[in-house]
């Protein structure tokens, strides 16, 4: 499950629109819609008679699909395979990377990752990566059982984990170790059960392209995590402004948690290679 922050409805999927749930297809549908923009240097839809006329165009319009005669076969097609309809056809972000459009300029003098380093404001992407680490690990650890497996892909073979003086290393050993605080922390009578409260989230940069993370907050009884402060908020998830909890008389225990983010080989993954945990009453 994806957790993203509020954004335009220009780029929202169909099955956004429908308000079925949605994973990372619908992120995949937002790159098709913003290439077929770079590459025409107009957006496919009819955006200025309203959101709902646009959402009825999405939902009931043919994709929207380049013409072949001005842009490489290679282009269309993966312009094409981003905008299915069905987000069970459109490939993942790993089949993207072998598509014929990214192979054929596999051979580029061009480095990459110094053009993205040179066009964002470090600090910026910092703090972006910060916030999109939190929310996605908190939403898996914090969620239904359905997505939790996932929690293993924010990991590789060299990372680490370590609590209670115990340390676990690679992806499969550091969710067995996950999973067993996990259903403690879940107790024996679902849904209630200790969630977090992410009350301090600071981040500091850790070599060239790492992030170290550090976030403290508390446990409280719920069914959710919750974010406590200004700064980040998820769509869908309850502002805890607005739910007038008081958060010292609910408390149940301190968590201090600790990542260290490095950059994958592949351009714009990131790994988690050590993290720490501290949980205290």
């Amino acid at each position: 499950m994806c957790a993203t922050f509020v954004g335009t409805v220009t780029y929202m999927s169909p099955e956004r629109i429908r308000n079925e749930n949605y994973s990372y297809p619908a992120d995949i549908w937002s790159l098709g819609l913003a290439l077929f923009e770079c590459g025409t240097g107009e957006f496919p839809y009819t955006a200025n008679e309203g959101p709902v006329n646009l959402m009825l165009q999405i939902l009931d319009d043919p994709s929207p699909s380049l013409s072949r005669h001005d842009y490489s076969p290679e282009f269309c097609s993966f312009v094409d395979a981003c905008l299915k309809k069905n987000p069970d056809d459109r490939p993942t972000a790993d089949q993207l990377l072998s598509h014929p459009f990214i192979i054929k300029y596999s051979d580029s003098a061009l480095d990459l990752g110094t053009f993205v380093r040179d066009i964002f404001d470090p600090t910026q992407r910092m703090k972006d990566l910060a916030d999109m680490l939190t929310i996605h690990y908190y939403l898996l650890f914090d969620g239904s059982d359905e997505f939790w497996q996932h929690i293993k892909t924010l990991y590789n073979e060299c990372s680490t984990f370590s609590f209670g003086g115990k340390e676990s290393i690679g992806p499969n050993n550091i969710f067995s170790t996950l999973s067993n605080i996990r259903n403690t922390l879940a107790g024996e009578w679902p849904p209630e059960k200790l969630v977090h409260v992410v009350e301090k989230l600071q981040c500091r940069a850790n070599g060239q392209d790492g992030v170290a993370i550090r976030v403290s907050g508390s446990f409280i009884v719920g069914n959710q995590f919750l974010i406590c402060g200004d700064g980040m908020q998820v769509e869908g998830l309850p502002n805890l402004k607005d739910l007038s909890i008081d958060i010292p008389s609910k408390r149940m225990g301190i968590f201090h948690e600790q990542f260290i983010v490095e950059k994958a080989n592949i351009i714009g993954r990131y790994f988690i290679t050590k993290h720490e945990l501290f949980i205290t009453q």
